[in-house]
């Protein structure tokens, strides 16, 4: 089969011929049709994630069809389309993972190619009125944003919520689900063009964050503070999400882009009443009710472009440009 294989370090993804998995037992095999990236393939890339593997074959979102199934899994599963769970072996505990989770990708092989194997309880059927495509924008951002929103901030109808730095993949599945429960979202982003677009999926508005003040211009704007906010940044900033929490807020954080917390007051936290939560991923059941919820809703996540397998490292070039609105996404197989 053909793969993108990242051989080092600041390496180029480049396409080779590489043996085609077989399924063990619990297996299925998949022929992808499509992939799509994430951050931390570009991170990976750069040597900036631990437990780093080389040769290695990046790529943790995709979907496709069953082709072959091992011992003990389901036979039903040969010819289903399907979307993958790229978050594995979460653990008994659905509070935290496990020290033996593993996310597709690395140290497994991931979905950059014609072929992965992967355990059964790991597919879940496609939602009909998705595309290969953009099912495959779904997978790791999608259950990110819905127990970051739902089972650890807890969201609910009505509620106020801010997500930060809308744009990137898993802020805007956060968006979408969100409105589509019917919450009030309002953004924050370093692009008026990024924000205008995010209104057009039905946020409220918002605000640049290199505006001065913008968290007290925001919650003008708004009528208010926020019930629940919704960040991947923190670094020097966070202390502007602990202004615009309301008392008793929710501020849930799945990322550090921007780096540490700095001089935060532990005052605006303990007499707000503020809860900071942190969150990984999610565990099965975060994913299969994040795939139902984009079904009941026939949600369509935001694909920014679709490029052919061949031009991976070109895809990843935009990714790390923070070019994209939107999820970037490899065709593998045409439907």
């Amino acid at each position: 089969m053909q793969a993108l294989v990242l051989e080092g370090i600041s390496q180029p993804l480049k396409l080779q011929e590489v043996p085609t998995p077989q399924p063990g037992p619990g297996q299925v095999l998949v022929q992808l049709h499509a992939a799509a990236l994430n951050h931390r393939d570009v991170w990976i890339q750069k040597g900036q994630y631990a437990g780093l593997k080389f040769p290695a074959i990046l790529g943790s979102d995709g979907a496709g069809i069953v082709v072959e199934v091992g011992e003990g899994a389901p036979a039903e599963l040969r010819g289903q389309a399907v979307v993958i769970n790229p978050g594995h072996d979460w653990g008994s505990d659905p509070a935290a993972q496990a020290r033996e989770f593993t996310i597709l990708g690395l140290p497994h092989q991931g979905t950059f190619s014609e072929y992965v194997c992967v355990g059964a309880q790991y597919v879940q059927p496609k939602p009909a009125h998705l595309s290969f495509e953009q099912a495959a924008a779904l997978p790791l951002g999608g259950v990110t944003a819905y127990r970051a929103a739902f089972t650890r901030a807890g969201l609910q109808p009505g509620e106020r919520v801010l997500i930060t730095g809308i744009g990137g993949g898993v802020a805007l599945l956060a968006l979408q689900m969100a409105v589509a429960i019917g919450a009030e979202v309002w953004v924050t982003s370093g692009s008026e063009q990024k924000i205008e677009k995010a209104i057009a999926l039905g946020a409220k508005g918002g605000i640049s964050y290199k505006a001065e003040k913008w968290a007290s211009e925001l919650t003008k704007r708004a009528g208010g503070p926020f019930q629940v906010i919704i960040d991947s940044a923190v670094g020097p900033g966070f202390g502007d999400l602990l202004d615009a929490a309301a008392p008793g807020g929710r501020i849930v954080f799945f990322g550090g882009t921007a780096g540490a917390m700095q001089d935060v007051p532990p005052a605006k936290i303990f007499w707000k009443q503020l809860s900071i939560l942190g969150s990984t991923m999610g565990t099965e059941q975060d994913f299969n009710a994040m795939v139902a919820l984009f079904e009941k809703y026939q949600l369509v996540p935001v694909v920014d472009e679709v490029l052919p397998l061949s031009e991976g490292e070109a895809a990843m070039k935009r990714m790390a440009d923070g070019l994209q609105f939107g999820k970037l996404v490899l065709q593998i197989k045409a439907s």
